[in-house]
């Protein structure tokens, strides 16, 4: 098997963790197959035992373009499935590329990833990351995440000017690096991108927000999902704050007293003011969503400060549910339990 010093410096191995993605898969290995080899050196779709026409899709598309390989991901989670690809295909180059089955990558996006390192140099490059909705709901959704309301001024949620950064959405990663940190933690079913830059950076390694590289995003279909979600990512990022004692940021704080406020409005009965909190919240979240609509001239952006309650709630309950699980169970326990925050 070749080894990276034997290939050339702009090159790098595209890793697709993925489960059940008929919908999207064909259209993104198309997509990564015409870009040309010298960059692209192998396309691994790590599968996490999808049930749906997945898989033939996969083999389909492998037997035209050798470069495309099926990889189990037994552990199903993306911190698995990218761990074992590097360790399978890492050799290959210098660089793995790690892609979402379910988002829009703009043309010769590899190219431009590696251009952006021989510029800078850095270790990781980064980039953001637009959410864009086909349903009304997702409509809602993607104005909200696209907005100070449901990203709170992080920097990889709007447009890059191309500057260092401590985050990003994960996407170019120097192999030697990611090996020399110790890939992701695979206790991390979410949020293990955050958690793996606060190691690069920790051991002296630069990532790099890039320029003209942003990627198009589809939020969840449904309330519930979005719920779901967040309390997922809520749940990965208390993990991650509390394996490197982590000073939490304020616009991560700020939506964690969302859960005490509306628990605490159960009791507005009682005393009216105790309701006041949630209320002021939710009246503030429908009438950011409002003003979103009314800005934009989509009539379903009005509805987005309902997705970004849901998010907030769902990050509130995540993350107090993992600091619970943590004091009460102790660090091995809630270890264990992240294999169950799948979804």
């Amino acid at each position: 098997m070749p080894t990276v010093s034997d290939q050339p410096a702009s090159s790098a191995v595209v890793v697709i963790p993925c489960l059940n993605e008929e919908d999207h898969i064909q259209g993104v290995l198309d997509h990564f197959a015409a870009e040309p080899e010298q960059t692209v050196r192998k396309i691994v779709v790590a599968d996490g035992g999808s049930t749906d026409r997945t898989i033939a899709i996969v083999e389909a598309c492998s037997r035209r373009d050798g470069r495309i390989v099926l990889l189990n991901n037994a552990r199903r989670i993306q911190s698995s499935g990218i761990n074992r690809a590097v360790e399978q295909y890492g050799d290959l180059a210098p660089f793995i590329i790690r892609i979402d089955a379910h988002a829009d990558y703009p043309a010769g996006f590899c190219g431009k990833l590696l251009a952006a390192q021989q510029m800078t140099g850095a270790e990781s490059v980064v980039v953001s990351m637009t959410a864009k909705g086909v349903t009304c709901f997702q409509k809602a959704a993607a104005a909200a995440q696209n907005s100070r309301l449901g990203n709170g001024g992080s920097a990889h949620r709007r447009s890059a000017e191309g500057r260092f950064v401590d985050h990003g959405h994960h996407a170019l990663m120097n192999v030697n690096a990611f090996r020399a940190v110790g890939g992701y933690d695979e206790t991390f079913s979410h949020n293990e991108d955050a958690e793996l830059d606060f190691r690069l950076t920790a051991a002296g390694y630069r990532i790099y927000l890039c320029a003209g590289a942003d990627i198009g995003y589809y939020p969840r279909t449904s309330l519930a999902s979005l719920f779901r979600q967040y309390r997922n990512f809520g749940r990965g990022r208390a993990m991650t704050i509390l394996k490197h004692r982590m000073k939490p940021k304020l616009r991560q704080l700020i939506p964690v007293m969302i859960g005490p406020a509306v628990a605490l409005s159960a009791l507005g009965f009682v005393a009216p003011v105790l309701a006041l909190p949630a209320a002021l919240w939710a009246s503030a979240s429908l009438f950011y969503g409002i003003l979103l609509g009314v800005r934009s001239g989509d009539g379903c952006a009005s509805a987005s400060g309902i997705a970004a309650m849901a998010m907030h709630l769902g990050f509130s309950v995540g993350f107090i549910s993992r600091l619970v699980a943590r004091n009460v169970a102790g660090a091995p326990a809630a270890q264990r339990s992240a294999h169950a925050d799948i979804g």
